[in-house]
Parts: structure tokens; sequence; C-alpha cells
């Protein structure tokens, strides 16, 4: 079971991820940006960039590489990024448009179908009770740096991804109150995963080998 939900979540991201590439660069072009521009504009969505974490961890319980992300807390990281992309578009975004088509295939495949399938396997075969509060600054990190990364980039590129993180429209304290609860949803949902990850293993904490050495997946 864990690998046809590898393989199923490889194929779905992948697939997800080059068309919705191969439909951002052309609109995104005709929008007036340049060919690099356009391909930066597709890789600063955190969207686009965890469900690429997501194609990298599948791969790797696949394959043994990219040896990083066969490690049981990176797993986990990144299961709480990918449950995050989900609960924002669904609470703060998903009402702002109405994609149709390809599109509309694409927007369900990586903020919905890639998530689930992610989160099952996670939680069925991607565990192995090695987590604790330690590994919560380092999850964070990703979130803090990709924040950084687009409020330095908004004045150069006059444009952010998300509406929330415009300080332009929103003002400074309404996008900080923004980027608390969501880095606070971020903390609770990386303690749940702590505790799911405890119970799995039925309380035993993993040997401390296991927390840095990548673990295999059972096929």
């Amino acid at each position: 079971m864990a690998k046809i939900l590898n393989v199923a979540g490889l194929v779905v991201g992948l697939s997800a991820l080059v068309v919705q590439f191969a439909l951002t660069i052309p609109a995104s072009m005709e929008a007036g940006r340049s060919i690099a521009g356009s391909v930066i504009h597709y890789f600063s969505y955190f969207t686009i960039l965890t469900n690429i974490l997501v194609v990298f961890v599948h791969l790797a319980a696949l394959s043994g590489a990219p040896r990083f992300f066969g490690q049981a807390w990176v797993r986990a990281g990144v299961a709480v990024s990918i449950l995050l992309v989900t609960i924002v578009y669904w609470q703060l975004l998903s009402a702002l448009w109405q994609p149709e088509g390809l599109l509309l295939i694409c927007d369900i495949a990586l903020h919905y179908i890639a998530p689930a399938i992610y989160l099952v396997w996670w939680l069925t075969g991607g565990t192995d009770g090695s987590l604790s509060w330690r590994h919560l600054p380092l999850w964070l990190a990703y979130p803090l740096i990709y924040v950084a990364y687009v409020l330095v980039r908004a004045p150069i590129a006059g444009e952010v991804p998300y509406y929330f993180l415009d300080t332009g429209l929103n003002g400074w304290p309404s996008v900080l109150v923004y980027l608390a609860a969501i880095l606070l949803t971020f903390a609770f949902l990386g303690r749940l995963a702590m505790l799911a990850d405890r119970l799995i293993a039925g309380g035993k904490p993993a040997r401390k080998s296991d927390a840095i050495a990548p673990t295999r997946t059972a096929s």
C-alpha cells in the first residue's frame, strides 16, 4: 500500500506541476513578464514549492534518492507544510478565483489530491517515532525563509504571490497579523505531527540514529 501511495503521489504531483508550468508560463508572458520573470513567478508560490518537496519525498521513498528527503523529520516537515497549503488555500484563496479546464484539474490536484495522498502515506508508512520539539524550528525555517524571500522580492518585482502578503494593499499591521496566524497554525500542525508520530509508533521513541538516517518505506 505504501508503494502504491508513493507512486500515485509521484504521478499526480509531478503531472500537475508540469501541466501548471505549461499553462502558467505563456499566460505570465502575455501579462508582460519575460521568460525568466515568468519562471521566477511560477516558483514564487508556496504551493508550487511545497508540492515539489512532496514529489521529492515520494521519489526518495521509492528509490532511496535524494537521501535528504528520506529522513523522518524531513518527511514530517513536508507533511506539515503541505497540510498548511490545503488549509490556507481553502480558508483564504479558494473563493477568489474560479479556474476552468486544466487549470481546475491542476488546482484540485495541487491543493487537495496530492496533499491527501501524501498525508495518508505519511500517517501509514512515513513515521517512525523519532520526532521531537527540536525539529519544530527546522520546520518553521521553511515558511520563514519563504516569507522573507517574498517580502524582499516584492518591491523589486512589484508583486506578491498572495494578497495577504501585500503590504501596499493591506498595510504592515494586517500582513503581520496574517503571518502570525499562519505561523502559529504551522507550529500547531507541527505539534500534532509529533503527537501523531509518537502515537503511530506505539509511544516508543525511535533510536537516536533513526532521527537522522534515511528510513525505508515498506512496499
